[in-house]
């Protein structure tokens, strides 16, 4: 039930009201959190060994230890070996543990000793030597008769803090340390022994703070004087009051309260009945208090109505929280009127479940009202016109749940600055008529609540912090025109996929978006969000695509003070297989996301191949070759419609002739003579084609009826475009057959470049194949006729099976080697 010191200054600061009027208290409590928290934030060694059953100091520290914990132990002993070796040790603590006796000469070694604490021991009695670097020395809550200081303790000239405790007071007791300034002292009155008709005096050295605490389970009873020069705060713990003692503690209070000096007064863990608590108000009231505090108070035995003397006080804040009621039949008004008409400027009811408040009666002197934790519903303050100086209402979770209501409820406070009515049910359902707020608030808070959308057509129109955190708003309306005073706007934990353009909050600033559903974000923003100086949209599940390329840029082009949380809390959320990836790790190529480019690119890709395929269709003439294709089908097809036993092969020619007209001379002087002189039958166009049928036809068909083809090559050849349908279907025929039936003689030179490009079968041929040569000398002309046409004679002969093959390779080597000129081989 007993709070440390650090508890209840932790409790006086939580408050949100204005501390202008209270600067010498801040700096009170400055020096007191900076004297106690000091040593634990320097250090890099921090052992804890809190809570584990030890009875004695373990013996395996480190003697670089600097910070050790041994709370909450059954340590009964402490020797000087047990911490000798940590020369380094700065802070330790002791309490909960249950040592007896404490020489300080066990500390001799740990020169930087500067926080002991060994309170909520068995202590009863300590031998002392300087330790003149302590700053912390916790002593109370133990069994001391008398307090033990001495007189070695006016060397601790850095002594900011002391915590005493004993059963009785001498006024000289602390007469050692009289001449320290201390922050803050601690004295433990629990045991504290009452003496029947005495009353003992204690004088306390200069201190900023006084914290006493008493029994808690016992009637407040002390018999002693406490008299404190230029004392600041004072904090009594464990008072428990009823109609008999209240006037004690009254008693108590009017030495301590009578400096003027004293700003603040806190009374914690107090029960008493309603009428003692009015007195006690009522003797405060005129006192040179200023904040007076009261926290877990409760009220028994009956509640009835009090009159209550407002007369002229300093008083500036009464704070009133977690109050426990034990009377459940009184009259309302008794508690509610006694509040409603206090002449102070700052009143907290936290967590009072049965305290209200009403409108007061006359203009009333509140600036600052905190209903935090209560059972206020929309009724409260519904035509109060009494609230004119107000400027800060705080009702934290209550029971609210129509806004409207609560904007009419602020229409005539008419000083109202900044409204909290965060954490209650509150919805915005579309209103027919516009929302009364009070146009002087500029600070609103409406986050966890129930509001949708609709909220932004019922705000304050001069409203320059907004917040609107976790409710269930979808979308920002494109039609908000009148937030144009808007610099603060936080909508985090809402279900928005976009950020807000900042077309309607031409003045905003900050911006808080993070945990909604923004999954690609408007690229536009920081363009539209000029004045924009912080964003935090962080934790959103943003998809990674061509879209959100754009906003990454942007975001990351800006400096990290603008952007909270980048990197870390923006990740892609999708695709699956990136993730978790930073966004600043995400890239997409431009031609990947930007349609046009990706179109004008396949448009130039699909052109040149165009262009490349018109080139080689051009340069290897594709058209001729289709057309040859088209009309060898047609063939064919027609073909398919002759009698099966015409179609069946009859060969009656060994050889085709393919010549120029301008060669027929030598095909029929030279070539026809002396290949058939031998039997051997020759197809020639001009005897053998049939009258009637086309070109193509009789090409065709008399090619298939030969078994070899004879291709006479010149010059005119390769200007003859029959010429090229001809050696055309003879190698389709070589490919469509599987025979090798080509023979190609070379009646005169011809230049490969000379070839034109569309006939690139015959380039190929005359690169691959083996052709007889007809030599230009004349002297070698018999020679082809004779040597030549032989071997002509015999290679037509080999392939038709009129001669052994192997009589026509003797006879072809025998040739060679006396005309070695007729046969030449390409590469």
């Amino acid at each position: 039930m007993v709070k440390s010191l650090w508890d209840s200054l932790c409790n006086m600061s939580q408050d949100r009201e204005p501390i202008v009027e209270s600067f010498h208290f801040v700096c009170t409590l400055a020096l007191i959190v900076g004297s106690m928290t000091q040593f634990s934030d320097e250090f890099e060694s921090v052992v804890d060994y809190s809570n584990k059953n030890l009875t004695h100091v373990p013996k395996d520290l480190s003697p670089s230890t600097k910070s050790l914990s041994l709370s909450q132990n059954s340590i009964s002993d402490l020797q000087m070996s047990d911490i000798s070796f940590l020369s380094e040790l700065r802070v330790l603590r002791l309490s909960h543990n249950r040592i007896r006796r404490l020489d300080f000469g066990v500390f001799l070694l740990n020169r930087d000793l500067e926080y002991l604490d060994v309170s909520h021991n068995q202590l009863q009695n300590i031998s002392c030597c300087p330790m003149v670097n302590l700053k912390h020395l916790d002593l109370s809550f133990n069994d001391f008769e008398v307090l033990p200081v001495y007189k070695e303790f006016g060397n601790l000239m850095k002594l900011s803090f002391l915590g005493l405790s004993a059963a009785k007071f001498r006024q000289l007791d602390l007469l050692p340390i009289s001449h320290l300034h201390l922050s803050c002292v601690l004295l433990d009155l629990v045991n504290y022994q009452i003496k029947d008709g005495e009353t003992e005096s204690l004088q306390v050295p200069n201190t900023n703070v006084l914290h006493l605490v008493f029994h808690p389970n016992s009637l407040f009873s002390v018999q002693v004087n406490i008299s404190v020069n230029a004392l600041g705060c004072l904090q009594l713990s464990n008072i428990k009051l009823n109609d008999k003692n209240c006037q004690s503690l009254i008693i108590f209070l009017s030495e301590l309260t009578r400096g003027p000096t004293l700003l603040n007064l806190t009374l914690q863990h107090i029960e008493t009945n309603w009428k003692c608590f009015v007195r006690l108000l009522q003797f405060l009231w005129p006192r040179p208090v200023e904040y007076l505090n009261i926290y877990n108070l409760t009220i028994t035995e009956s509640i009835s109505r009090e009159t209550f003397i407002y007369v002229e006080t300093v008083l500036k804040s009464l704070k009133i929280e977690h109050v426990t009621n034990q009377v459940f039949l009184f009259v309302k008004d008794a508690l509610y009127s006694v509040f409603a008409e206090m002449n102070i400027r700052m009143l907290t009811l936290s967590d009072t479940p049965f305290i209200h408040m009403v409108c007061p009666e006359f203009p009333s002197t509140f600036a600052f009202l905190n209903f935090t934790q209560n059972v206020f519903t929309d009724s409260i303050f519904q035509g109060c016109s009494t609230l004119k100086r107000l400027e800060t209402l705080i009702l934290q979770r209550n029971g609210l749940k129509n806004l409207f209501k609560v904007a009419l409820m602020t229409k005539t406070m008419s000083s109202l600055e900044t409204l909290d009515v965060s954490l209650n049910s509150l919805n915005s359902h579309v209103y027919d008529r516009t929302c009364a707020w009070a146009e002087s608030i500029r600070v609103l808070n409406l986050s966890s609540n129930v509001l949708s959308d609709s909220v932004f057509r019922c705000l304050p129109p001069k409203v320059k912090v907004l917040d609107l955190h976790n409710n269930r708003i979808v979308s920002i309306p494109k039609d908000v025109t009148h937030l144009q005073a808007l610099q603060e706007l936080n909508v985090a934990s809402n279900f928005l996929t976009d950020l807000p353009g900042c077309g309607a909050f031409s003045s905003l600033s900050v911006l808080v978006i993070d945990h909604n559903s923004v999954s690609h974000p408007s690229s536009d923003f920081f363009q539209s969000c000029q004045n924009i100086r912080s964003i935090t949209a962080g934790n959103n599940p943003f998809r990674c695509t061509c879209e959100l390329r754009e906003f990454v840029k942007n975001i990351g082009q800006a400096s990290r003070e603008v952007v909270e949380g980048w990197p870390d809390s923006y990740r892609c959320d999708y695709p699956d297989s990136i993730k978790g990836t930073p966004l600043q790790d995400f890239h997409m190529s431009p031609l990947s996301c930007d349609t046009i480019l990706l179109t004008v690119t396949i448009g130039a890709t699909l052109l040149l191949l165009a262009a490349i395929g018109a080139s080689l269709c051009l340069y290897f003439d594709l058209p001729w070759y289709l057309r040859m294709l088209w009309q060898w089908t047609q063939t064919r097809h027609r073909a398919r419609n002759i009698p099966l036993e015409e179609l069946q092969r009859n060969l009656q020619f060994h050889a085709f002739v393919s010549y120029s007209e301008h060669d027929s001379a030598w095909v029929k002087n030279e070539l026809l003579p002396n290949l058939e002189k031998d039997d051997i039958r020759v197809c020639l166009h001009e005897r053998n084609f049939v009258p009637g049928k086309s070109i193509v036809e009789n090409i065709i068909h008399f090619i298939e009826k030969s078994y070899k083809s004879i291709f006479v090559l010149s010059p005119h050849f390769i200007q003859s475009e029959w010429c090229h349908y001809e050696l055309y279907f003879a190698h389709h025929n070589l490919f469509h057959e599987g025979s090798d039936n080509l023979i190609l003689i070379l009646l005169e030179p011809i230049q490969q470049n000379n070839i034109p490009s569309r006939y690139h079968k015959l380039r190929a041929l005359m690169a691959q194949r083996t052709y007889l040569e007809w030599p230009i000398e004349k002297e070698n002309s018999y020679q082809l006729s004779v040597g030549g046409s032989r071997c002509l004679n015999f290679l037509l002969l080999c392939r038709t099976g009129r001669l052994s093959c192997e009589m026509f390779r003797k006879t072809q080597h025998a040739v060679t080697h006396i005309h070695s000129s007729v046969f030449t081989k390409s590469p």
